[in-house]
């Protein structure tokens, strides 16, 4: 494991090992290839193989790793081409969240607002750890927001996508600039203009995605 595993009891459950591995695949800590073996996540959770087990199904049907015979388990490599498909999904996805969204958030934007400032904060620092994790906490608020379980629910399964892309702009893009759209779209968001909330969603995320010239 890229770093020291949490110690979990004997009463750790499959949700706690999957958030645990989960974290370590968004940050990165756990590279695309890398192997998970039961056995040896097992005894580095102090856990049984049970929990891991159902850990790493769970994680398979977020298509964050994937098992192949006589390869095991591993998390998921992602391609360009994965990137760009993920982003154009996403634009669209979040176009649809923002349009639900402002009809349901009269009142409602202080969290959104902290998310922002947070985001801010981040880009400030130059922190890509921080901007990444608030940025993405910041889109799914909205998501969520439109109160569509099944669109939050594949909007997540883009996760790892968006946290690869991030990374590999970390020192390509200007973040205090890149995070500007967000106050916007908060602007929007306010005065309940759904069709403008989506709109600058929509390209807000397409402007992030790979150029095609990379593919």
């Amino acid at each position: 494991m890229p770093s020291a595993a949490p110690e979990f009891h004997r009463d750790s459950t499959a949700p706690r090992v999957k958030q645990e591995l989960l974290r370590q695949i968004l940050s990165g800590e756990l590279a695309p290839g890398a192997r998970l073996v039961e056995l040896k996540l097992a005894k580095e959770f102090k856990t049984s193989q049970g929990p891991v087990r159902e850990a790493l199904c769970e994680l398979e049907g977020m298509e964050l790793v994937t098992t192949a015979p006589y390869r095991g388990t591993r998390v998921r490599q992602v391609t360009v081409k994965d990137v760009r498909e993920a982003y154009q999904v996403r634009a669209f996805l979040e176009e649809l969240a923002g349009r639900q969204a402002a009809t349901l958030l009269t009142g409602k934007l202080r969290p959104f607002e902290k998310a922002a400032k947070a985001v801010l904060g981040a880009a400030k620092r130059n922190d890509i750890g921080a901007y990444t994790r608030h940025d993405i906490g910041f889109h799914r608020l909205i998501v969520a927001a439109s109160e569509n379980r099944i669109l939050l629910r594949t909007w997540d399964s883009l996760a790892l996508e968006v946290h690869v892309q991030i990374r590999l702009l970390r020192d390509k893009i200007d973040l205090v600039a890149a995070q500007q759209d967000h106050w916007r779209i908060l602007e929007a968001l306010e005065k309940r203009n759904g069709a403008t909330a989506g709109r600058l969603l929509r390209t807000h995320i397409l402007n992030a995605q790979p150029a095609p010239t990379t593919c």
